[in-house]
C-alpha cells in the first residue's frame, strides 16, 4: 500500500456463504431489481426482516457496481434484509428511484452521489419520512451537507494525489487523464488530484464512457496528435484496457496506470499490460453502507460520528502485490 497516502484504508473481513451472482445494472430506463438474503455462514441475523433499497448511478453493463452488488448482497443475506437494487446513470432519473423508495416507505437508503445537487431535494424528501439515508461511493465532499448519516468511499482526490505522487516516482512527465463521464464528481477529483500530486504535465481527456468502440478512437487520437504523453491515466477498469488497445493502435510507447479492478484487470496487472490500479474496495462499499442501515435500526448505531466518512481506499495494486488479490477477483468479490 503506498506510504505517503495521507487517508486510511479500512480493512474489514467479511465471511459469507454463498454469494449471490450479480447481474448488470439496470437499463436507462431505471428498472429495478429485487434480491432476497440467502444463507450466510457468518451468523445471520434474526432481527426482523428489513427493506433497503439501494439507488446508483450505473451505466449499463459497467462490471464495476457488480462488485458492489455482491457486498450489498452478503450483508442483505446475513441481516435478513430485502435488498431492492435500481440504476440510473441520469441524475433526474436517480433521483426518481430515490423517491420510488421513499413512496414504498423502505427502512433504508443507500445511494451514490455522483451529481450531488440533483439528490439534495430527495435526500431531505427521505429525512422527512424518517428513512435513514447513507451514502456511498461517489458524494464524498458533499454528504454531510446532503443531510446523509453515514458515508463509505475513497477521498478522490487524496487518491488523485498519491496516484500522481507515484507517477513521479516512476519518472513520468505527461499524463492524459480520461475522465468517461463529465461533472462527475467522484471522476473528476481523482484528476484534479492527480495534477495536485504530479509534477509532471497533466491533460484531461473526456470520452463516453458507454462507448467503448468511441473511447478507444478518441483515446487513439490524442496519442497520435501528441507523442509527448508518456502516461494515460484511466478511471475505471474497462477504460484502461480500453486504452492498452488504443496505445497499441497509436504506436504509442507510453504506459497505462487506472484506478479500480476488476479480474480481466489484475491479469494486466500481472503480465505488466497495465503498471498499477488504485483499489477502492466496491465489495466493501456495498457491503458497509447496507450493513450501517441494519445496525442503525437494531442498535442506533453509526459510523464517524455522522462527521468523518469512512474510508475504504486508496489501495495501489501493483505486480508486487496482485497475487494476493488475485483469488479474491477470480471469484469476482475484487
Amino acid at each position: 500500500m503506498y506510504r505517503h497516502r495521507r487517508a486510511a484504508t479500512l480493512t474489514a473481513t467479511v465471511l459469507v456463504g454463498t454469494l449471490f451472482a450479480a447481474g448488470c445494472s439496470s437499463s436507462s430506463g431505471g428498472k429495478k431489481s429485487e434480491e432476497g438474503g440467502g444463507a450466510a455462514a457468518a451468523g445471520k441475523a434474526t432481527t426482523p426482516r428489513m427493506t433497503v433499497a439501494m439507488v446508483t448511478h450505473a451505466s449499463p453493463g459497467d462490471t464495476f457496481w457488480d462488485l458492489i452488488r455482491k457486498g450489498a448482497q452478503a450483508a442483505a443475506a446475513k441481516d435478513n434484509i430485502k435488498l431492492v437494487y435500481s440504476s440510473d446513470p441520469n441524475a433526474g432519473n436517480q433521483a426518481n428511484l430515490v423517491q420510488n423508495a421513499i413512496d414504498q416507505k423502505v427502512d433504508g437508503i443507500a445511494l451514490t452521489a455522483a451529481k450531488p445537487q440533483a439528490m439534495k431535494d430527495v435526500i431531505a424528501k427521505a429525512r422527512t419520512a424518517g428513512i435513514p439515508v447513507v451514502g456511498f461511493n461517489s458524494g464524498v465532499g458533499d454528504w454531510k451537507e446532503l443531510g446523509m448519516l453515514e458515508y463509505f468511499g475513497q477521498d478522490e482526490n487524496i487518491a488523485g494525489q498519491a496516484f500522481g505522487q507515484r507517477l513521479n516516482q516512476l519518472g513520468a512527465q505527461h499524463a492524459l487523464c480520461v475522465i468517461q463521464e463529465q461533472g462527475q464528481v467522484a471522476l473528476e477529483a481523482r484528476c484534479a488530484g492527480l495534477k495536485k500530486g504530479f509534477s509532471g504535465k497533466t491533460d484531461i481527456l473526456y470520452v463516453n464512457g458507454t462507448d467503448m468502440p468511441s473511447v478507444k478512437s478518441t483515446i487513439t487520437a490524442k496519442l497520435k496528435q501528441d507523442s509527448s504523453i508518456d502516461q494515460v491515466v484511466t478511471l475505471g477498469a474497462p477504460i484502461a484496457l480500453t486504452a492498452v488497445q488504443s496505445l497499441s493502435d497509436a504506436g504509442a510507447k507510453a504506459k497505462v496506470a487506472t484506478f479500480d479492478l476488476n479480474k480481466e484487470l489484475v491479469k494486466a496487472v500481472q503480465d505488466g499490460t497495465v503498471e498499477f490500479a488504485v483499489d477502492q474496495q466496491p465489495y466493501l462499499q456495498g457491503y458497509l453502507a447496507v450493513d450501517a442501515l441494519w445496525l442503525y435500526k437494531t442498535n442506533g448505531n453509526f459510523s464517524g460520528g455522522g462527521t468523518a466518512p469512512v474510508l475504504t481506499g486508496p489501495a495501489f495494486i501493483t505486480k508486487d502485490n496482485v497475487d494476493t488479490v488475485a483469488g479474491f477477483a477470480a471469484k469476482g468479490t475484487r
